[in-house]
């Protein structure tokens, strides 16, 4: 009877360490910053605190979502982002700003210098659209609030990017450059304090 558990044990092992050996491989994916070098700001560097970002529930996972047809999607379970979204957006908007801006104190926290002089940028990510082998397109609204008592700046931009190839790589790219004009965009709207003589 042991013997016959033993042969059993081993069997079922071995069928499933076959099945796993034949499992597709995940593919992990990552945006990047995009944003030239053309800088809007030449003067001291300023201090820019990026909060959080929010994005659609739809695309909040592991798997990365893209459109199939206006009211249909397609969850890849094996095309997935090596990180969050909520982790990768700011981070890149960190990455684009810092170079727009020309300022190495862009962060998603405070670091250091004078607290009360930190822009304090709010995004949203009202969609984060893909459709592979032709275009992306995101949705964002930001605000950026100046340092002291000045009234906040709103806005919203819309971007879309085409896909230089029909993969999800050729997508993520694509998603990374929407970004960047997104960055531009917040950049265009923060501005150095004017100093009066």
């Amino acid at each position: 009877m042991k013997r016959l558990s033993l042969c059993l044990a081993v069997a079922l092992t071995t069928v499933v360490l076959a099945g796993c050996a034949g499992s597709p491989k995940s593919d992990f994916y990552t945006l990047s910053a995009e944003a030239p070098r053309e800088s809007v700001n030449h003067g001291p560097p300023m201090i820019v605190v990026i909060g959080a970002v929010t994005v659609p529930e739809l695309v909040d996972r592991p798997q990365i979502v893209v459109r199939a047809g206006t009211n249909h999607v397609t969850i890849d379970e094996f095309a997935r982002w090596a990180e969050p979204l909520k982790s990768q957006i700011p981070r890149v908007f960190v990455a684009d700003l810092s170079q727009l801006l020309n300022s190495p104190r862009v962060s998603t926290l405070p670091i250091g210098g004078d607290v009360a002089a930190a822009w304090r940028v709010r995004i949203d990510v009202q969609r984060f659209d893909a459709l592979l082998g032709d275009a992306v397109t995101v949705d964002v609204l930001w605000s950026v609030l100046p340092p002291g008592k000045a009234p906040p700046i709103t806005g919203r931009t819309i971007a879309s990017e085409p896909c230089a190839g029909a993969g999800y790589e050729a997508a993520v790219v694509a998603w990374s450059k929407a970004l960047a004009t997104v960055s531009r965009a917040i950049a265009a709207g923060i501005r150095p304090p004017t100093t009066v003589d």
